[in-house]
């Protein structure tokens, strides 16, 4: 339905007449600014509703809709935006999750100086992501992607007196600029081979063979770079766990479906470059393979209940990677539906980590203990998220996690599977130690808890409940989301590549990855729960490797030592240079020049012995002149 999709633009523009309204009236509006945001993302989120609708229901082809911007010669540059099936599915979940992130701000920040503030910048924020998931092409998806970086920036920034908060906003700018340098490499590189920015006439250059096989390959790797910086992947990891500084609701969009998504996305949207280079689909997917497992074993050790939800972020993007890099539809799919379910538990799970933390006002998860009762509706939905993002039957996570073990194992690699299921046990376990020293056993904190008030515990039960029924929009026995997307122009590029069959973990693989994922909450819950196993027993017995956990196997260190530091010596070499050398020859050229003038202006003092000394001195210089010209038959010789 071609009427519906034609109005598809005004998505992204509520969001950003949200932002002007709260820029140009924020002082008035004070804690208002609130509910301009809740309720322009409010329309943003209907019309992203209707259009998902719309397109679960319209089996056409793509609605695309193009301007021309510029044209130089035959070259026309575009802007528009496109409908199809991947994008109308991360429409709901962008507008969503940032809906629900702001009505609970409107609790978590009550109170703040900059209220007004943390709202444009959310707003902005939204907006900057609904353009980039709209974009019909590679310019425009640049601009929008580099947009969510400065949001990123202002957010994880937003309390900028504190110098953690200035240091990790630096941090993650820098670190995902790298990223960036990949993706606008390969977006460069592609308009020179192609003459075009657009994604359909790109997949129809890889498509009809007019691009070598090592141009798609490298092509399909830098853009793999800007996601590994966005998407938070080794080695580009690093900003992410750093990024909570930010208020914990900034955390929960970031993580949900803003920034790290925007990576996951980009390579499920130029999905047909990347099936035509098994390299490329190799490299994500051993990539994704590693972070998710790296990330995991840091997350077991970690006590600050949002830097253990940031390391699960990031295992839970690597295992996205690895399913879209082994490729198929079953890992398009996987990849994406995975994607979706991971936006509402793992927003829920920040969400609920707010909670607690509003309320006993501290992040260490060793201080905390004890508040199932007084902070039950916070408990019971963080069970939920637990549940969830470990696996377990019937919650969304369990479905999608399915589909990428289904996905792994349909593609027979064996070594990745293996990769998964230590993921998903580590997982379960982190998980689940977090729920047991935050909730259960006796209060270890200063505080006396207290149940947030309505406005956070209301997103919390909505997105508990999409962590529970959300999987069951693909299932073996109802795969409507994978029929769905595998309809698409992406679907057919798939099917002709590897045809259109979707793999599922078979019987015995489903139980054996559930009784895995059941082992380490069992576990979590004799260490931390009970307490019938000393938790203590690992560092211990073996201290380097509980410290190489602890301290995150010292990549930041090694990036300090090996980056940092040597750039940092450069820099001194390289002002001094500035400072000593260049700016020292001008200053000599000019305290010359100063210096003359100076003889200059003494001269002329209007005093006529002065001049008369003048003319003598002139006199004498012309017959010394005069006088070795004739000696020597010239000034400089003899001219022979």
């Amino acid at each position: 339905m071609d009427t519906l999709f034609a109005y598809a633009w005004l998505i992204p523009l509520f969001p950003l007449l949200a932002f002007i309204v709260i820029v140009s009236f924020g002082r008035q509006l004070k804690e208002g600014a609130a509910l301009v945001g809740i309720v322009l993302t409010g329309i943003s989120f209907g019309l992203a509703l209707l259009t998902f609708w719309e397109r679960f229901q319209d089996g056409a082809a793509n609605y695309k809709f193009n301007v021309n911007w510029l044209q130089v010669g035959d070259i026309v540059i575009s802007m528009g935006f496109e409908v199809n099936q991947l994008n109308a599915m991360m429409l709901v979940i962008v507008t969503l999750v940032s809906l629900l992130v702001q009505i609970y701000s409107k609790g978590y920040m009550h109170g703040d100086e900059r209220f007004p503030v943390f709202y444009q910048y959310l707003a902005l924020f939204t907006f900057s992501m609904l353009g980039l998931v709209l974009s019909p092409n590679l310019l425009q998806v640049y601009i929008f992607w580099e947009l969510v970086g400065v949001c990123s920036f202002l957010l994880v920034g937003y309390y900028y007196f504190k110098n953690e908060a200035k240091a990790a906003a630096k941090k993650a700018f820098i670190v995902t600029r790298i990223g960036d340098l990949g993706l606008f490499i390969a977006i460069c590189l592609l308009f020179w081979w192609t003459g075009s920015f657009e994604y359909t006439q790109i997949f129809d250059s890889v498509a009809l063979g007019k691009l070598d096989p090592w141009m798609i390959t490298l092509a399909a790797i830098l853009i793999f770079v800007g996601a590994v910086g966005k998407s938070g992947q080794f080695p580009l990891h690093t900003w992410l766990p750093d990024a909570m500084e930010g208020p914990t609701p900034v955390s929960a969009l970031i993580h949900a479906a803003t920034m790290v998504a925007a990576g996951v996305y980009l390579v499920a949207a130029t999905f047909p470059l990347f099936i035509a280079s098994d390299t490329a689909l190799n490299v994500v997917a051993y990539v994704g393979g590693f972070t998710a497992i790296f990330a995991a074993s840091i997350g077991l050790t970690q006590t600050d209940i949002k830097r253990v939800l940031a390391y699960s972020t990031v295992s839970q993007l690597g295992y996205m990677m690895m399913a879209l890099g082994v490729a198929g539809a079953a890992g398009y799919v996987a990849g994406s539906f995975h994607l979706m379910t991971h936006a509402f538990f793992k927003a829920l799970l920040f969400l609920g980590a707010g909670s607690v933390i509003h309320a006993v006002h501290t992040q260490n998860v060793f201080e905390m203990g004890g508040i199932w009762k007084k902070m039950p509706i916070t408990a019971l939905t963080f069970l939920i998220g637990c549940l969830a993002i470990a696996g377990i039957f019937p919650f969304a996570g369990f479905w999608s996690k399915e589909a990428i073990i289904g996905a792994v194992y349909g593609a027979h690699r064996f070594d990745l599977l293996i990769i998964a299921l230590v993921a998903a046990f580590f997982t379960a376990f982190y998980m689940f130690r977090l729920f047991f020293l935050t909730f259960a056993g006796k209060p270890r904190g200063k505080h006396v808890p207290h149940e947030s008030p309505a406005v956070m515990t209301g997103p919390l039960l909505i997105l508990a409940l999409l962590a529970i029924v959300a999987g069951f929009i693909n299932t073996p026995y109802g795969p409507y989301l994978s029929d769905w997307l595998l309809a698409s122009d992406t679907g057919t590029a798939i099917s002709q590549v590897f045809g259109d069959e979707v793999a599922h973990a078979a019987s015995w693989l489903q139980v054996v990855a559930l009784l895995i994922s059941i082992a380490g909450i069992v576990l979590a819950y004799l260490m931390y729960g009970k307490k019938k196993i000393p938790s203590d027993t690992i560092p211990e017995t073996l201290p380097w490797l509980y410290q190489l956990s602890y301290r995150k196997y010292y990549v930041d260190e090694l990036y300090h030592a090996v980056i940092v530091r040597p750039l940092g010596w450069i820099g001194v070499v390289l002002n001094g240079f500035d400072k000593y050398v260049i700016d020292g020859l001008v200053g000599l050229t000019a305290k010359i020049a100063t210096g003359i003038a100076a003889l200059h202006t003494k001269a002329q003092n209007g005093q006529i012995q002065s001049y008369g000394a003048m003319v003598l001195f002139g006199l004498l210089l012309l017959i010394i002149a005069i006088s070795l010209t004739a000696q020597g038959g010239g000034l400089f010789g003899s001219g022979q």
